[in-house]
């Protein structure tokens, strides 16, 4: 660890959760806690609750857990250190300069030269690009799009050689190993080939993040053949769903919002054109994690997706992501043309900036889009029309901006006010509204994580420690009513708690609450590192219990799992057969029918 713990709690205790999770999802109140659908695997129904007295955040559904600290961590693939730095910046606190243990030096250093040798193949391919003679093919390809050697500066585009392993020729003479290569996803192997490099003729893209690091490359073929566009996969310094290109110079922009386009070509040319606002997505389609990226910045994006039927769809998939997280959504209209280069070519850029200005809402978008299936000329269809108008309409939440929309929608296409709004009311008050037409969570998409987990939850139940569970379910108990580490003094104590990672999160709370006379879960699972531990901590402080809560019933539950825990550890002591003396033990394990807790 980089900082002392009392550095590492400052930071925490000024950071509070919800409202840095806020920051990245569309968090809603439910009761005591806040919920949404979880950011780390795809879901239809909220299962990711954040609980702002505890300051901790557990997935129900992909089991994810942690506090502030551990979201950063796995959102933005960042280390503990990081995520300390990170917070801190964010909080306002100035850390004493860093003291690295030797695992922090190799774990800094490994990412440090991640982001060298990229930088190095950056560098190369600029330098095959304006250098070289088997470059010129690249650069007139550029050229002929309209890109100006200003723009080709700026952005360090490149081209990658028609062979299919000098770049890691170069890299090897520069001193990188193998591993390094291939981690940085520069280069693939097999056993019949060797070495080969990812990506060949092909005019090359850098992509960096926020801190302007080169993370990874996009390239784009010079002909028709396929794939049209190559990305880097995904590395330890490289997420496609947490980045967005040019990300780190629209940041900056004195433009207001961000124009969402769907290529990194799209937005070279954009920026050439004076939009330096323009990002967009690295080959997969817009996520909540990028969004969230934005609305650190802003939340007015403007949508300039290709006007097919495919950008089209991806519209208004990113239209409900946006409104997730209540951000704004205008959908820029760029017929007759397909994307917003082929549109500034044509039209000029002073053509554009009025597209942008008049730019419709989401909801208007979305409204255009479906009326294209009705006849409004027949009844019938027209009435289902507004049928389908108030479903969406009815999801605006604000009383104010969702008659306006009633007004506005029922005046464009001649219907009845009156009726409308009649329908609005019906379908909201039975709980049909919806946030958006395209939902974006793909219902086909099951997510790796939660497949796996409901394998080992299902067909490997024998996997789970049943003691464990045991231990942990107490735990629970007196985590969440604390009043029980006293009523339970003489039943029960830290050393009863000997499973895995629960005997050390017992040591920790017991003293904790010596200490203190309280517990804060948040600063208990600051201590651990471990992903795998992180998540079983964070389920002990999150669970709820859905059972009779009655006095009794409550006292038959804490005499049950007492008794069953104190006799699994005399039954390891017997079995164990060191240093015991198994009459005494004997006698310890009939004492235990005697145990009636009451509280």
């Amino acid at each position: 660890m980089y900082y002392s713990d009392d550095i590492v709690e400052e930071v925490r205790t000024r950071n509070d959760i919800v409202e840095v999770i806020s920051e990245y999802t569309g968090l809603k109140r439910s009761g005591n806690t806040y919920k949404c659908c979880c950011p780390f695997h795809n879901e239809k129904t909220p299962s990711f609750t954040v609980s702002k007295e505890k300051q901790m955040y557990h997935c129900f559904g992909c089991h994810v857990g942690g506090n502030v600290y551990t979201f950063i961590m796995k959102y933005e693939n960042m280390s503990f250190p990081e995520a300390v730095q990170h917070l801190a910046r964010r909080a306002g606190i100035q850390l004493p300069e860093e003291e690295l243990s030797e695992a922090d030096k190799r774990k800094k250093s490994r990412r440090e030269r991640l982001f060298q040798v990229n930088r190095s193949a950056a560098a190369y391919f600029y330098y095959m690009l304006t250098k070289t003679e088997r470059g010129q093919t690249g650069y007139e390809y550029l050229k002929k799009r309209g890109y100006s050697d200003e723009t080709i500066n700026r952005f360090a585009m490149g081209f990658a050689d028609i062979y299919s392993d000098d770049l890691y020729k170069y890299l090897k003479s520069k001193n990188y190993t193998d591993d390094e290569i291939r981690s940085a996803g520069l280069v693939k192997y097999d056993e019949r080939h060797g070495a080969r490099d990812q990506f060949y003729n092909r005019v090359m893209v850098p992509i960096l993040d926020l801190n302007e690091n080169v993370v990874g490359f996009g390239g784009r073929v010079l002909d028709d053949s396929t794939p049209k566009y190559l990305n880097t996969r995904e590395t330890e310094i490289f997420n496609k769903g947490r980045l967005l290109f040019a990300m780190q110079i629209a940041r900056h922009s004195r433009r207001k919002g961000i124009i969402l386009c769907e290529g990194y070509m799209d937005v070279i040319a954009m920026h050439q054109a004076g939009f330096d606002n323009a990002v967009a997505s690295l080959g997969t389609a817009f996520t909540e994690g990028q969004a969230g990226l934005i609305k650190r910045y802003t939340t007015d994006v403007y949508l300039a997706y290709d006007s097919d039927v495919a950008g089209t769809k991806a519209a208004m998939r990113a239209i409900g992501i946006l409104r997730h997280l209540d951000m704004k959504q205008k959908v820029i209209d760029l017929r007759p043309y397909k994307d917003p280069d082929e549109f500034i070519k044509n039209m000029g850029v002073d053509a554009f900036e009025e597209r942008v200005k008049n730019a419709q809402t989401g909801r208007i978008f979305e409204i255009e889009h479906i009326v294209a299936n009705y006849d409004l000329n027949n009844p019938e269809e027209k009435t289902e029309f507004m049928k389908a108008a108030g479903r969406l309409l009815a999801g605006i939440p604000d009383i104010t901006e969702r008659t306006n929309y009633i007004e506005s929608i029922a005046s464009k296409y001649f219907l009845n006010k009156d009726e409308l709004k009649r329908i609005v009311t019906e379908v909201g008050l039975a709980g049909l509204a919806e946030e958006g037409l395209a939902s974006y969570m793909e219902p086909d998409i099951v997510d790796n994580t939660n497949r796996q987990r409901d394998y080992q939850n299902g067909k490997k139940r024998e996997d789970i420690n049943p003691y464990e569970e045991n231990e942990k379910y107490l735990l629970t108990l007196m985590v969440n009513n604390i009043e029980l580490f006293d009523k339970l003094g003489k039943y029960i104590s830290e050393n009863d708690f000997t499973e895995g990672v629960v005997k050390e999160v017992a040591g920790k709370i017991f003293a904790q609450y010596r200490e203190s006379g309280n517990v804060v879960p948040a600063s208990i699972l600051s201590s651990f590192e471990d992903a795998e531990a992180q998540e079983k901590v964070s389920e002990i402080f999150t669970k709820e219990f859905e059972f009779d809560t009655t006095p009794s019933m409550r006292e038959k539950i804490l005499t049950d799992i007492i008794i069953k825990i104190k006799t699994n550890n005399i039954d390891k002591a017997l079995k164990s057969g060191q240093g015991v003396n198994r009459i005494e033990l004997a006698k310890q394990k009939a004492e235990l029918k005697k145990i009636k807790i009451n509280l």
